[in-house]
C-alpha cells in the first residue's frame, strides 16, 4: 500500500511537471496506514515488566499467539495450553476446590496465573478464550515477575484491547456434539474524542456437549467491552469491563486403579446424579489502565481492577466402592451432591515506571514498580447426604444410574472465610555492558499475610512471611539474529499461597518453600526474521518441600525436589505459505529426599520421579496454504507415561493426539474453516489424580475430549 501510494505520487508530479513546467503543484498530504498481523512469532511479551525484545530475554517464554488459537479454535485456557509441551494437568474435586490446575515443569501452577500482568488466582474454569489476544508461558522459577509462587513458572493471559482501526467480525460455528457457538468482535475509532480513542467489544455465546462423554452439556455467555481515551499526545486511559456466566454439568471421570479405567467400564459412564449435580459460575472483573508518557524515554503505567468469581457447584466423585459387593456391583466411595458455594474477591493495583538512561558509559533499561491487593475467599459447603440411602447390592458399575432417585437430606455443613493481603516493590534493569553483552537484573520485596476462619469452629489461623526473590541473566550477542545466555532465579511460596483459592494455610508456622533455577539457553531469528529457533537447558530445585511426617503425623519442610531437562522450540514461517509452531520437552524429575509417608501398597518417594510429570512431550501445529486462500491444519500432541505419584508405581499411559484443520477464504469478507479434533478417537487421560485407588475407594481419571468436528464461518466488514 505504501509502494502504491509513493509510486502514484511520483507518477503525478512527473505529469504535472511536464504540463506545466513553470507552475509548482501542492499536494494534499496522504496518510496511509497498513497492520501487519503478528502472525505465530511474538516479538514481545505483552507484559510491561519484560522490557527487552523476547529475543534478548534471558528465560524460555512461550507465547501462544491469537492466530494459533483461532486456527485450532481452542476456547479454554486448558485447550490453549495443549500448545505447549511441559505442562500437565491434574484433576480436581469439591472438597480441595475444583477448576484449572495446571503443572508447569512438574510444580503447580494453580497460584500463578494472571490477567495482562495483574494476578487472577481464583480456583476456577477458565473455559473461554473470547476476550483473549493471546497466552504468554512464562517457564523457571520467577516470583520476581510474578509474586509468591512460580515454581515451574506462570502464565499470562493477554486480553483484547482497542485498536486503531476500524472493524467488526461476526463468528458462527456448528458441530458434532450439540455444538453451536456465536461471536462478535467489533472494534470502532472514536474520531473527535481525544487523541487515538477507540473502542472495542466481545461478545459470546456457546453451548455444547463434551464429546466423548454421554450428554455432559456446557453453556456460556459473555460480554467485554473496552474503551480507550487518549486525553493528550502523552497520557491514555483505557476502561475495560469483563462479565462471563457458566452453566455445566461437572464431570469428574471415570473410576480407575493405578492410573487404568477400571476394566469393564465404559467412557460414556456418568458416576455423577445429572438431577442433584451442577456448576454455576459467574465472572465480573472491571479494569482501568491510565499509561503516560514522561518522556521519549520515560513512561508510568497504573492498573487497578476489581474483580469477583461466583462458583456454585454440586458434585458427586466418580470413586467406587467395589470391596464385599458382588462382581460389577458398586456403592460411591467419594462425596456425593456436595456442594461448594464459593465468592472471590481481588482488588489489585499495580505501578510501574520505565526509563532509559546512560551511566558512567553503560546503557541502562529499567523498570521500577510496586504492588498490592487484597483478596477475600468466602465458601459455603453442604451436602444432600446421600451414603446412608445406597441399595444394599450397590449399582451397576457398567451402567450406573446417573439420576438419585432415594431420599435427600440437604444442609450445610460449615464453610470458611479467609482474606490475603499482599504488597510488593521490584525494580529491574537490563545494562548494555557492551554491543555484545547485556546484564538482566531483578529484585523484588513481597510481604503476604492472611488470615481464615473456620465458620464452624470459630478458629481463626494467620499466616505471615515476607521474602525477597532475585534474577540475573547475561546475554551474549553473537550476531545480530542470535543470542546466547544464563540466568539465575529464585522463587518462593508462602503458607498462604493457596489461601484464596482454597481457604487453607499449609502450615501455619513454617517458612515459605524455597526455589531456584539455573538456565543456559539460546534464540535464534531465521528466514530473515520469519522464524524463531530457541532452546534451553535447565535445573529446578526446591529445596524446602512441605510434608507430612511419617512419624510424627506433622507438617514440616523436610523435602527436596528437582526437575531438569531440556526445551526446544522453532516457530514462524519456512515458507510464505508454510507456518509451524512446535516444541519440546524433556523433565528428568527426582524426589531428592523425603519424610512423608508412601500411600497404601506405595514405596518411598526418594529417588522416584515427580507425580504426573511425563519424561518426554511434544506439540506441533503446522499449516500451508495450497493456493490463494486455501489453507489446511495438521496438529501432534506426545505426553509420554507419567507415575500417578512419586510414592507409588502406577503410572499413566503415554498417548498421540491428532488434530486437523482446513479453511477457504471466499473472499476479503467471508471466511469458512472445518477442525476435527481427535482424529483417531484416542481414549485417553488428560488430568490425573495423585491416588492409585484401593478396593474401598478407587481413584479416578479425567479424559480428554473425543473425536469432533466442528464448522466455522466468519464474516469481517
Amino acid at each position: 500500500m505504501m509502494a502504491s501510494a509513493v509510486g502514484l505520487a511520483v507518477a503525478s508530479l512527473a505529469v504535472s511537471s511536464q504540463a506545466h513546467a513553470q507552475q509548482v503543484t501542492q499536494l494534499d498530504t496522504i496518510t496511509v496506514q497498513d497492520v501487519r498481523e503478528q502472525g505465530y512469532k511474538a516479538e514481545e511479551s505483552a507484559s510491561s515488566k519484560y522490557v527487552k525484545p523476547l529475543l534478548d530475554t534471558p528465560q524460555t517464554v512461550t507465547v501462544v499467539p491469537e492466530e494459533v488459537i483461532k486456527e485450532q479454535q481452542a476456547l479454554s485456557l486448558r485447550q490453549v495450553l495443549s500448545n505447549v509441551s511441559g505442562i500437565t494437568f491434574d484433576a480436581g474435586e469439591g472438597g480441595g476446590g475444583s477448576g484449572d490446575k495446571i503443572n508447569i515443569r512438574g510444580f503447580s501452577a494453580n497460584s500463578n496465573m494472571q490477567i495482562d500482568g495483574l494476578r487472577d488466582s481464583s480456583q476456577n474454569n477458565r473455559t473461554d478464550t473470547f476476550n483473549i489476544e493471546q497466552v504468554e508461558v512464562l517457564k523457571g522459577p520467577n516470583s520476581v515477575f510474578g509474586g509468591a509462587g512460580t515454581t515451574g513458572g506462570a502464565i499470562n493471559q493477554v486480553s483484547k484491547a482497542p485498536k486503531q482501526r476500524d472493524f467488526a467480525e461476526v463468528g458462527a460455528s456448528l458441530g458434532t456434539d450439540n455444538y453451536h457457538r456465536l461471536t462478535l468482535d467489533a472494534n470502532k475509532t472514536l474520531d473527535g474524542v481525544g487523541v487515538d480513542s477507540a473502542a472495542r467489544i466481545n461478545l459470546m455465546a456457546h453451548e455444547n456437549d463434551v464429546p466423548g462423554r454421554n450428554d455432559i452439556d456446557r453453556q456460556r455467555f459473555g460480554i467485554a467491552p473496552s474503551v480507550t481515551i487518549g486525553l493528550s499526545e502523552q497520557t491514555r486511559a483505557t476502561l475495560s469491563y469483563f462479565h462471563q456466566q457458566d452453566d455445566n454439568l461437572p464431570d469428574y471421570g471415570l473410576p480407575a486403579r493405578d492410573g487404568k479405567i477400571l476394566p469393564g467400564v465404559d467412557r460414556e459412564n456418568y458416576y455423577g446424579w445429572r438431577n442433584l449435580d451442577e456448576e454455576k459460575i459467574q465472572s465480573d472483573a472491571i479494569t482501568l489502565k491510565l499509561e503516560h508518557d514522561l518522556s521519549d524515554t520515560s513512561r508510568i503505567e497504573n492498573q487497578t481492577r476489581y474483580s469477583r468469581v461466583d462458583r456454585d457447584t454440586t458434585i458427586s466423585a466418580s470413586h467406587v466402592n467395589t470391596d464385599g459387593l458382588p462382581a460389577g456391583r458398586y456403592t460411591p466411595a467419594g462425596p456425593q451432591g456436595y456442594r461448594r458455594d464459593a465468592r472471590t474477591e481481588l482488588w489489585v493495583n499495580q505501578t510501574g515506571l520505565s526509563t532509559a538512561f546512560d551511566t558512567a558509559g553503560l546503557e541502562h533499561d529499567m523498570l521500577i514498580g510496586a504492588e498490592i491487593s487484597r483478596e477475600t475467599y468466602d465458601l459455603t459447603s453442604g451436602s444432600y447426604n446421600l451414603s446412608g440411602n445406597y441399595p444394599a447390592n450397590g449399582f451397576d458399575l457398567y451402567h450406573p444410574p446417573g439420576i438419585w432417585t432415594g431420599p435427600t437430606n440437604y444442609r450445610d455443613s460449615g464453610g470458611t472465610a479467609a482474606e490475603l493481603d499482599t504488597r510488593a516493590l521490584y525494580v529491574f534493569d537490563t545494562v548494555t555492558l557492551h554491543p555484545q553483552w547485556d546484564l538482566s537484573l531483578g529484585l523484588r520485596h513481597d510481604w503476604v499475610s492472611g488470615e481464615t476462619t473456620d465458620k464452624n469452629s470459630g478458629l481463626t489461623t494467620s499466616s505471615s512471611d515476607q521474602m525477597f526473590s532475585g534474577r540475573a541473566g547475561l546475554v551474549f550477542k553473537p550476531a545480530d539474529n542470535g543470542r546466547l545466555y544464563l540466568a539465575y532465579g529464585t522463587s518462593f511460596n508462602p503458607s498462604a499461597e493457596a489461601l484464596a483459592t482454597s481457604g487453607r494455610v499449609s502450615g501455619e508456622n513454617l517458612q515459605p518453600e524455597k526455589n531456584n533455577t539455573w538456565e543456559l539457553g539460546t534464540k535464534w531469528e531465521l528466514l530473515d526474521g520469519r522464524l524463531g529457533l530457541d532452546g534451553a537447558l535447565f535445573r529446578v530445585d526446591k529445596t524446602n518441600a512441605r510434608e507430612t511426617n511419617e512419624l510424627t503425623n506433622e507438617l514440616e519442610l523436610a523435602g527436596e525436589q528437582r526437575v531438569q531437562g531440556v526445551e526446544l522450540g522453532l516457530t514462524g514461517e519456512l515458507t510464505e505459505e508454510w507456518k509451524v509452531f512446535a516444541n519440546y520437552t524433556l523433565l528428568d524429575s527426582e524426589t531428592l529426599k523425603s519424610a512423608a509417608a508412601p500411600q497404601t501398597g506405595g514405596r518411598s518417594a526418594e529417588g522416584q520421579p515427580l507425580g504426573n510429570t511425563p519424561r518426554n512431550s511434544a506439540n506441533l501445529w503446522t499449516t500451508y496454504e495450497l493456493a490463494s486462500g486455501l489453507e489446511i491444519g495438521y496438529g501432534a500432541r506426545y505426553v509420554g507415561s507419567r507415575y500417578v505419584a512419586s510414592d507409588v508405581d502406577a503410572k499413566i499411559d503415554s498417548y498421540w493426539l491428532h488434530n486437523a484443520m482446513a479453511s477457504y477464504r471466499v473472499n476479503e469478507a467471508l471466511s469458512l474453516q472445518l477442525n476435527v479434533n481427535n482424529l483417531f478417537d484416542e481414549e485417553y487421560v488428560e488430568r490425573v489424580r495423585g491416588r492409585p485407588g484401593t478396593d474401598t475407594r478407587s481413584s479416578a481419571v479425567e479424559l480428554g475430549d473425543g473425536r469432533s468436528a466442528v464448522l466455522s464461518a466468519n464474516y469481517r466488514f
